[in-house]
């Protein structure tokens, strides 16, 4: 066997660290991706299918082969190997959030302007959470809308709630935070709505070696519910921050007096926090995700049975699922 050679359906770095995760969605999270061809990501896709053939045209370079990976694995659906949305893509997070999150923290005063950019922001995250998908569990058109329209909703109460609860009894500094609490909201709903089918219907759990052995309930909601808390993550330090930088910035004349600069430069700033929270975000738990088998025998027996079939009573420790992103 080469050692040499990529083993080029598996990460480039270790996925049992947090550093190895990191490492990976940092590399297939680079917003320079976004700015590829159609024709490159056709090329590079082309090349990836050859290469796992041992078919690669002669001479191509283990940094053409790496390149190339980096542009399959950040523009094509792992499950379906379909072209994704650019806007849904998860490296486009940093440069479409970014804008989206710098104008909500910039113009969280006028209610019109508040309902505005939520509404906007969750349209952009339907489409992310639409793009990433699991093609193995679609929903229908009434599904989705209804994940929208709730996400929507949540995030307006959320944000008009908190903005007037936050008027009558903190001092203005607070009233900075209200996008944050209506993010946070909005993906506490967005989320599960748009994967319910995972919850009611479960999803694929396999042993070590990727033999699938049933379909667990339990595995789809400790995956949505890591998702949640890793979008709630990626958004968390610079809609926390920014209103701490903000605040003390604005006690110099100078700078509070150049308002045409707020908006670019919260934007810019949100920017460099999401460059490094996307990838820190998506690596907080492993993408491979483990059960317990000793759970699912107590709140899932009839998986438990079905997983005694599968191995003819060999049933493993733990099993591994795919929670999403």
């Amino acid at each position: 066997m080469d050692e040499s050679r990529l083993d080029i359906s598996k990460p480039l770095y270790d996925q049992k660290t947090f550093y190895g995760r990191f490492m990976h969605f940092l590399f297939v999270t680079d917003p320079r991706t976004v700015f590829a061809s159609d024709e490159e990501l056709y090329a590079a896709k082309d090349l990836v299918e050859k290469y796992k053939l041992r078919q690669e045209p002669s001479g191509t370079t283990r940094e053409q082969i790496i390149y190339a990976k980096k542009l399959y694995e950040s523009s094509f659906h792992p499950d379906n190997g379909d072209l994704q949305n650019v806007f849904g893509r998860m490296s486009f997070q940093a440069p479409g959030g970014m804008i989206i999150t710098g104008a909500m923290l910039t113009f969280y005063k006028n209610t019109s302007s508040v309902i505005l950019w939520q509404f906007i922001n969750q349209s952009f995250n339907a489409v992310v959470n639409y793009t990433n998908r699991n093609a193995n569990s679609p929903l229908t058109t009434t599904q989705m809308g209804i994940a929208y329209v709730s996400a929507t909703t949540s995030a307006l109460v959320a944000s008009l709630g908190s903005k007037s609860f936050l008027a009558k009894r903190a001092s203005p500094f607070f009233l900075r935070y209200v996008p944050f609490i209506a993010v946070a909201a909005a993906n506490m709903v967005n989320i599960p709505l748009m994967r319910q089918n995972e919850i009611v219907k479960g999803i694929q759990v396999e042993d070590e070696d990727e033999n699938p052995v049933g379909k667990s309930r339990i595995a789809a909601t400790t995956g949505i519910s890591e998702v949640v808390l890793s979008r709630i993550a990626m958004a968390a330090p610079g809609m926390l921050l920014m209103p701490v930088i903000m605040e003390r910035l604005e006690k110099f004349k100078t700078f509070k007096r150049l308002h045409i600069l707020h908006a670019p430069f919260q934007t810019i700033m949100v920017g460099c926090f999401l460059i490094f929270m996307v990838p820190t975000a998506c690596g907080l738990f492993p993408q491979r995700a483990t059960l317990s088998t000793d759970c699912v025998k107590k709140f899932e027996p009839e998986l438990y049975q079905e997983m005694l079939e599968n191995t003819k009573g060999k049933v493993p420790d733990v099993v591994y699922f795919n929670k999403g992103l």
